[in-house]
């Protein structure tokens, strides 16, 4: 009922009396007057003049799944959402959801995480209405082995995502590292459920620093306002809510590209922001490190590096480290 008071108020966009919203969606007074107050307490800014009515002034900046749905339009991605305050990481609650078997394109967001993680068991920091945090589960109809072409996916969508709301471009580092100036902005985690030839489900991490203040983040980290701030001196937040919403529907693009027809595409948007092509690197893997040049990328996601005995590798997983 919140959700439908909230689409009246914003269609109308001026003041509207509690007679007409209690009679256009069938509620008492009363009952109109409790939603309102539980509105309000979630951070909506809705005024009450007498004889005039309700007029709602501002939204919070807040992720809710009213506000991420409303004029989303996706078919797949977004379509059921979790929504948290405060959660220990949204990756494991996706995981949880995901042995229930919800729905492909279930989003889980949170405003902060206490244990947010990134690849290898790193820590991501997650503070409070400042960054994004999502986990999303898809079921594609791919080998476990083409699965990290998602991450990449996913890394195109982000960036398309940045550079359309913010007019910021971003770049990609292999394999999962979102960058502005050669600094970190964002990282993208893909666990799944699988067997050898099936994968039951997938979930795409994301962590993004969006409203951070310098302070707040690690020196060799940025966020999309400091960035904003360098580019046009002006200390502004980025829309966090329409960040995202453009963030899943680049993501049902990219990821629709990817079932129907193939990784191509993908990887050549892929290319297009990457930083680590033919760049010389050190890979690593295993505890071992191997050196030389990032060629290109495979059509399932693994980088190909000629070492420097002239041997052609690829790798699937490891950490890039740009030498020049």
């Amino acid at each position: 009922m919140q959700d439908k008071i909230l689409d009246f108020l914003k269609k109308k966009n001026e003041y509207v009396s509690g007679e007409e919203i209690s009679q256009h969606l069938g509620i008492s007074r009363q009952a109109l007057w409790k939603h309102i107050q539980d509105l309000r307490d979630t951070g909506y800014d809705i005024v009450a003049v007498p004889h005039l009515g309700y007029r709602l002034i501002m939204c919070p900046d807040r992720l809710l799944p009213y506000e991420l749905t409303h004029g989303l339009e996706t078919k797949i991605i977004g379509r059921k959402i979790y929504y948290f305050e405060r959660v220990s990481s949204t990756m494991d609650v996706a995981m949880q959801l995901g042995n229930q078997n919800v729905p492909e394109g279930t989003l889980v967001v949170a405003e902060s995480q206490t244990k947010g993680r990134g690849r290898l068991g790193r820590s991501w920091t997650s503070p409070k209405y400042k960054g994004i945090y999502l986990s999303l589960i898809l079921k594609p109809d791919i080998l476990p082995a083409c699965a990290p072409v998602l991450t990449l996916m996913a890394a195109v969508s982000i960036c398309e995502g940045i550079s359309r709301i913010s007019g910021i471009e971003p770049q990609i580092k292999w394999p999962n590292d979102i960058l502005i100036h050669n600094k970190k902005v964002g990282g993208i985690l893909t666990e799944l459920e699988a067997e050898l030839d099936a994968i039951s489900f997938v979930i795409i991490g994301i962590g993004l620093n969006v409203n951070n203040e310098s302070n707040e983040l690690p020196r060799e980290a940025t966020s999309l306002k400091e960035a904003k701030k360098n580019l046009s001196a002006r200390q502004e937040n980025i829309n966090r809510i329409e960040l995202l919403k453009e963030i899943l529907r680049k993501i049902e693009d990219n990821y629709l590209i990817l079932l129907k027809k193939s990784s191509s595409p993908i990887l050549e948007k892929w290319r297009s922001y990457n930083i680590t092509l033919g760049r010389r690197v050190e890979v690593v893997c295993h505890r071992q490190h191997f050196g030389g040049e990032a060629m290109d990328i495979d059509t399932d996601g693994g980088l190909l590096v000629r070492r420097d005995s002239g041997i052609i590798e690829k790798f699937m997983a490891g950490d890039i480290v740009h030498i020049r």
